[in-house]
């Protein structure tokens, strides 16, 4: 079965450890950045930021400010529809690794027309696949393939000190989400899975997914 993560959004504190610890692993430069009234920075995933962790805030009816942290990243899905859409312009352009189920973007995508590639992004139901225009290859989360290849576990999941990542195998992630979900609808009613049956990152919200981000759960 594939590796899955499990990602306990209502353990997160957004102190970014796993965003730079995916940049620093995967020996990405810096980007040029400004304030832009918000906590999250970069504003977005991008070449250079493959994970991030969103900022969201709302407030409740009684006046309490409810702070939502979001650690984007790629779903991995069980079936990716961006592997089949990249299959119909450039095969091999996005593959499925058999043995982890990580969905890899290789050399070959940098093959795709800009319309090709573009059609790709738009496919994806997350909003992950970032064109790099130097390259011209598409970039996302690669599930640190070489690390856990070699038995090690992801640098997001290694790195974070709170436990809201875990990783391992979808037989063991599996109970352990229903568990944690049981634990955290205690405090948050509201609180599910989201899309747990099609993806291979779990994440746990304790809100509706627009508290988070427009793209944080598809269903």
């Amino acid at each position: 079965m594939p590796k899955t993560f499990l990602v306990d959004t209502t353990r997160c504190t957004a102190c970014r450890g796993c965003q730079v610890a995916c940049k620093e692993w995967h020996d990405l430069p810096a980007n040029a950045t400004k304030q832009r009234g918000t906590h999250q920075n970069p504003p977005d995933l991008n070449p250079n930021n493959l994970k991030i962790v969103r900022f969201r805030e709302h407030m409740e009816k009684d006046g309490t400010v409810i702070w939502n942290f979001f650690p984007d990243q790629c779903r991995h899905c069980l079936t990716p529809i961006c592997k089949d859409v990249a299959d119909m312009a450039v095969p091999g352009a996005i593959i499925k690794d058999p043995k982890t189920g990580a969905v890899l973007t290789t050399e070959k995508s940098a093959k795709l027309s800009p319309e090709d590639a573009q059609a790709v992004i738009d496919a994806c139901p997350y909003n992950i696949p970032r064109l790099d225009p130097k390259t011209r290859r598409l970039t996302k989360c690669d599930m640190c393939i070489d690390r856990v290849s070699a038995g090690m576990l992801p640098i997001c999941v290694k790195t974070c000190p709170t436990g809201t990542m875990v990783f391992g195998e979808r037989e063991e992630i599996l109970p352990l989400a229903q568990k944690r979900l049981e634990v955290a609808k205690k405090r948050f009613p509201k609180a599910f899975l989201a899309d747990f049956k099609d993806v291979s990152v779990i994440y746990l919200l304790a809100e509706e997914k627009e508290h988070y981000y427009e793209y944080a759960a598809f269903m």
